[in-house]
C-alpha cells in the first residue's frame, strides 16, 4: 500500500467516525471540521492530506510548524497552532499560524498581536481551558475562572479574533465525563461572547465524545498518519 492510500484509508475511517457520530447526536457532519495533526510526520504527508482534501492542519511543536508551514505555503491551508505556547515564541507562531489553539494565559495575548500586526493579517484565537479537577497535574490550559480576563484582552487586541475554546480531555478520566464540564463552561462563555462560537475539542481516542456535547473542530494524528515517528 501506498503512503497515499494509507493516508486515504486514516482518512476515510475518521470522516466515518465523524459522520455516525453526527448522526447520534442529531447533527449534520458539516458542522464539525477535521484538523489533521501531523506532528514529527513530514511535509510531505501533508501535501498528500492536501491532495486527499484536507483544508486544516495542526502542529505541535514551533520550529516543526514554522519549517512546515513555509514548505507548504502554496498549498491553501490553514494552520492550527495547537501546542503550549512560549512567551518568546508566540510572536512567530502569530506570523505563520491562521488559527492559535492554545492560548492559556494573558501575557501572550500582545506577543500574539504583534506577530499578527507584522504578518498583516489577523489571527483567529481559541482559548485553552484546562478540564483538570483542583488539585490535579494540569496537562495545560486556563483555569475556567480566568477565561473572562483573557478573553476581554483578546478582544482588545487589534490584530486578534476571539472565536472560542479549545480543551484536552484529562488523563486517566472518561472523556465524556470531561467533556459534559467543558460543556458547561462553554455555556456561560457564550453568554458573553456569542460569536465566539468554535469549540474544538477530541482527538483520535475521543472525538466521539467531543462531538457528542458540540465540537465544532476535532484534532485527530494517528487515527489518520498511523503511529507517530519516535521523538526527534
Amino acid at each position: 500500500m501506498s503512503r497515499r492510500e494509507e493516508l486515504a484509508d486514516g482518512l476515510a475511517q475518521v470522516r466515518g467516525r465523524i459522520e455516525r457520530a453526527c448522526a447520534e447526536a442529531g447533527r449534520d457532519a458539516s458542522e464539525v471540521t477535521l484538523v489533521a495533526v501531523t506532528k514529527f510526520f513530514p511535509a510531505s504527508d501533508v501535501r498528500l492530506l492536501a491532495d486527499l482534501g484536507v483544508t486544516d492542519v495542526g502542529e505541535n511543536r514551533h520550529q516543526e510548524a514554522e519549517a512546515k508551514a513555509a514548505e507548504c505555503a502554496d498549498l491553501d491551508l490553514r494552520w492550527h497552532y495547537i501546542g503550549g505556547l512560549q512567551s518568546n515564541k508566540a510572536g512567530a507562531v502569530a506570523r505563520y499560524a491562521h488559527v492559535v489553539e492554545s492560548l492559556d494565559r494573558t501575557k501572550l495575548v500582545g506577543r500574539l498581536d504583534r506577530g499578527a500586526q507584522e504578518r498583516g493579517r489577523p489571527v483567529d484565537v481559541l482559548l485553552q481551558v484546562s478540564l483538570d479537577p483542583p488539585g490535579a497535574e494540569h496537562r495545560a490550559g486556563a483555569d475556567p475562572a480566568d477565561l473572562a480576563a483573557l478573553a476581554d484582552a483578546v478582544v482588545a487586541a487589534e490584530h486578534l479574533r476571539l472565536r472560542g475554546l479549545m480543551a484536552v480531555a484529562p488523563l486517566g478520566e472518561e472523556p465524556s465525563a470531561a467533556f459534559d464540564r467543558l460543556a458547561g463552561v462553554r455555556s456561560t462563555f457564550l453568554d458573553h461572547h456569542p460569536s465566539a462560537d468554535v469549540l474544538s475539542a477530541g482527538m483520535s481516542g475521543d472525538l466521539e465524545a467531543a462531538i457528542a456535547v458540540g465540537a465544532t473542530h476535532v484534532r485527530v494524528g494517528s487515527a489518520i498518519l498511523g503511529s507517530r515517528p519516535l521523538d526527534r
